[in-house]
């Protein structure tokens, strides 16, 4: 085997131009790659960052909603319903809805109120660098992501605007709290949430619902369906699937993240792919001579091989490190890339698959060497 290596390392590095080649067809396969499947994996968490930070057991929310940002509303008689049943510890209204929030100077911009009982812990701000929760109880009370500062015309901790002609006063800062459709989340009380987005006192959008220690949930889920009308009750975990579903699939930005990653594997099989096949056919007649001389045809195919995993391990080293650059500079944007072990691990393995089949056209050129050839030299 080490003799194998040895060749193929040879083989390999002998024209250098030819090899950098190769693996910068691979380095911009698997960075267009990496990105592509980063910026699905960061989609996918940003889509459903409200429904991971929600404190609940289950969801009840208007039959047909397809992910958090769907506005449909129910009826609040539907929370006392749900209180009647076994095993409900609590039904926390939440209250989402589109608003413009108008500065001193007189612009305005559009944000996402999210509204819920505080005191309850239902759906609250997280990562607060600024202020406290309890003090978005006080009168007016908002908090926004610093992020926005410069979108929402503030500076801070203190600021004031107006959101439908109504005051209010940034009570607390997060950081890091962004949304996919890039505008800004603004986090308040349940009740000043309908007003600020004009939604009845008898309407909320969900129910978060908590159960009692013990109690069985999915008793509780299937109790809350039999009792409620015009609803669905859903885990996180299945809230969380169907936004990403509906958001990634639904439309189509999931699939044009695919088509790209797709491109990328199309584009680096092809230059790997010519590469050794062109070194191959330059050393047609090295290998005729190991033919000559009693070497197998499976010792020339691991020789191929070997030259396509080193290869592999060379452009995917190099590609890693430019993935991780990209991550570190997305990191504070508004569609972060993510990298995660499973994916690292599935984009080596993806390296080394589009290595060893763009070999195969090097090993099919091999098989019809005639050793004689060596003679005619």
């Amino acid at each position: 085997m080490p003799l194998v290596f040895t060749l193929a390392f040879r083989n390999l590095f002998h024209d250098r131009l030819r090899f950098t080649a190769t693996v910068i067809g691979i380095v911009f396969s698997i960075v267009l790659v990496t990105v592509q499947m980063g910026l699905y994996l960061g989609f996918g968490q940003m889509v459903t960052t409200m429904i991971d930070h929600a404190s609940t057991d289950l969801w009840i929310m208007p039959k047909g909603t397809k992910c958090f940002e769907d506005p449909s509303l129910l009826d609040t008689r539907q929370r006392s319903r749900a209180l009647a049943i076994p095993g409900t510890a609590e039904a926390i209204p939440v209250v989402i809805g589109f608003a413009d929030w108008r500065t001193s100077g007189g612009s305005s911009t559009p944000v996402f109120v999210v509204g819920s009982d505080l005191r309850a812990g239902g759906l609250e701000p997280w990562n607060l660098v600024e202020g406290r929760i309890e003090s978005l109880s006080t009168p007016n009370a908002v908090a926004v992501d610093r992020t926005y500062f410069e979108r929402l015309g503030i500076s801070g901790l203190g600021a004031r605007a107006e959101i439908r002609q109504q005051s209010v006063r940034v009570a607390a800062v997060t950081s890091g709290i962004r949304s996919f459709t890039t505008t800004p989340y603004v986090f308040m009380d349940v009740d000043r949430a309908r007003a600020h987005t004009g939604v009845p006192s008898s309407k909320a959008t969900y129910f978060l619902v908590r159960v009692t220690p013990g109690a069985d949930v999915q008793k509780v889920r299937r109790d809350l369906l039999a009792s409620l009308t015009d609803v669905e009750v859903l885990t996180p975990a299945e809230f969380r699937e169907r936004s990403r579903s509906f958001w990634l699939f639904g439309t189509g930005a999931g699939a044009a993240l695919f088509a790209g990653a797709l491109l990328g594997v199309i584009v680096g099989t092809v230059i790997v792919a010519q590469t050794l096949y062109s070194s191959t056919k330059d050393h047609l007649n090295e290998f005729a001579t190991l033919r000559a001389i009693g070497s197998s045809r499976n010792y020339i195919y691991k020789v191929i091989i070997c030259q396509a995993l080193l290869s592999a391990v060379i452009g995917f080293g190099l590609a890693y490190l430019i993935g991780l650059l990209v991550v570190h500079m997305t990191a504070s944007s508004a569609l972060p890339i993510v990298i995660t072990p499973g994916l690292t691990v599935g984009l080596f393995l993806l390296t080394v698959v589009m290595c060893v089949v763009s070999a195969i056209a090097a090993i099919m050129k091999v098989t019809r060497i005639d050793p004689a050839m060596v003679f005619t030299r």
